[in-house]
């Protein structure tokens, strides 16, 4: 991969996303798209309506871990060129996976509230960043996100549950200072890469299609657990409080030869852990 240049860093340092067009090729994704596809029917059961699920459950289908179902999929997820960029935007010599997941919007899926990632993980250092990959092109029309320029720089770290009844409007917060999201379409081979911090949301599916995307969650080799707070990428290796996250569930990422793949994990994510599948599982089908 050619160096990637200077400002792309200083673009991502100043506003806390960015796009890097054609990251990824074709036929890669013409392999690694069925695989996806399958993955999710495979796990996802919603036979509800719409009307009839949560918010959560609204915006879209959530399966995490899918590196560990299918080669095909370790290629995406392991990919050198992702993974080197995300190691470089965080100036950071390794990075690891905190998990990967497919996001999959429905047809009339709604918006998806805006939150912050890093809340979520029990990990004190906020040196995170998401790969989003789309496996379709994404428009306005179809659900593409949103990100608050510059909100991972004002001391904002605020925990809003997107999953259950109304959130924190967290575009209201004073630290915002009122700034508008950016609304970013992205084609398909490109990658928008956002920190952890950055207070982003996406847009309401109004097209007959499924907005299909794959996330990539690196973080940098030698964050520690923050608190006790149940999640399997920390539980699954018994990592302690304080201690750094490193295990056969996090492995590393970035420097790793392309087509040198982990192995898996010892232990397999709980086929029950709320977000393994969707927010919660169905349990009839």
């Amino acid at each position: 991969m050619p160096p990637l240049p200077a400002e792309l860093k200083e673009r991502f340092r100043r506003d806390g996303f960015l796009v890097v067009p054609d990251l990824l090729d074709a036929a890669l994704l013409d392999r690694v798209t069925p695989e996806i596809d399958a993955v999710v029917a495979r796990r996802t059961r919603e036979v509800r309506p719409p009307a009839e699920r949560s918010r959560y459950e609204q915006s879209f289908l959530q399966c995490i871990n899918l590196w560990e179902d299918t080669p095909e999929i370790r290629s995406l997820t392991f990919h050198p060129g992702v993974a080197e960029t995300a190691a470089f935007l965080l100036d950071a010599p390794a990075v690891r996976l905190w998990h990967d997941q497919a996001l999959y919007k429905e047809a009339g899926g709604r918006e998806t509230d805006a939150h912050q990632d890093q809340p979520y993980w029990p990990m004190n250092e906020t040196d995170t960043v998401t790969a989003w990959v789309p496996l379709v092109d994404v428009d306005e029309e179809v659900g593409c996100m949103g990100y608050v320029p510059g909100s991972h720089r004002v001391g904002l770290r605020k925990f809003v549950n997107i999953f259950l009844g109304e959130p924190y409007d967290i575009l209201r917060d004073p630290a915002l200072q009122g700034t508008q999201p950016v609304f970013v379409p992205v084609r398909r081979g490109s990658v928008a890469f956002h920190h952890g911090l950055t207070v982003h949301l996406a847009k309401a599916n109004r097209s007959n299609r499924i907005r299909r995307v794959h996330t990539i969650i690196f973080f940098r080799d030698g964050s520690t657990r923050a608190h006790a707070g149940p999640h399997p990428s920390v539980d699954r290796g018994q990592i302690r409080v304080g201690a750094p996250i490193a295990s056969d569930a996090t492995p590393i990422v970035w420097p790793r030869p392309a087509g040198d793949f982990p192995p898996l994990p010892a232990h397999p994510v709980d086929p029950n852990y709320i977000g393994r599948h969707v927010w919660p599982r169905p349990e009839s089908s």
